[in-house]
C-alpha cells in the first residue's frame, strides 16, 4: 500500500492540520516508509510459530503475574451519585451533546 500526496492532504484536512508543502512531502515519505516496514513484516512466514505473551519472553523465561479478578472496593454508587445534578436508575443523566 502506498499513499499519494492527495491522501496526505485528505488526512491533514480530516485532522485539521495545516501542512506546508515540505511538511506534506516529509509526511508522505515517513508514512510510506512505515507501510513498507509493515509489508515486509507481513511477508515473513510465521507458520508454526507460537505467539509470545510478552516481548521479553524471546530472551528470558518470564511468568506473567496475574491477580485474581476480585472486587476490592465496596459498591458506593449511591454515595458517589449524591452530588450529581440528575440521576435515574443508577445512571448519571447529562444533557444531549450531539444534535
Amino acid at each position: 500500500m502506498s499513499l499519494t500526496p492527495q491522501d496526505i492532504a485528505r488526512i491533514a484536512n480530516l485532522a485539521r492540520l495545516d501542512l506546508q508543502p515540505e511538511e506534506s512531502d516529509r509526511m508522505l515519505t515517513q508514512i510510506n516508509g512505515f507501510f513498507s516496514i509493515v509489508e515486509a513484516m507481513q511477508a515473513v512466514d510465521t507458520t508454526g510459530i507460537e505467539p509470545m505473551a510478552h516481548p521479553v519472553a524471546a530472551i528470558q523465561d518470564i511468568t506473567l503475574r496475574l491477580r485474581p479478578d476480585l472486587a476490592s472496593e465496596p459498591n458506593q454508587r449511591d454515595l458517589n451519585q449524591l452530588s450529581a445534578p440528575a440521576v435515574e436508575r443508577g445512571l448519571f443523566l447529562v444533557p444531549k451533546v450531539i444534535e
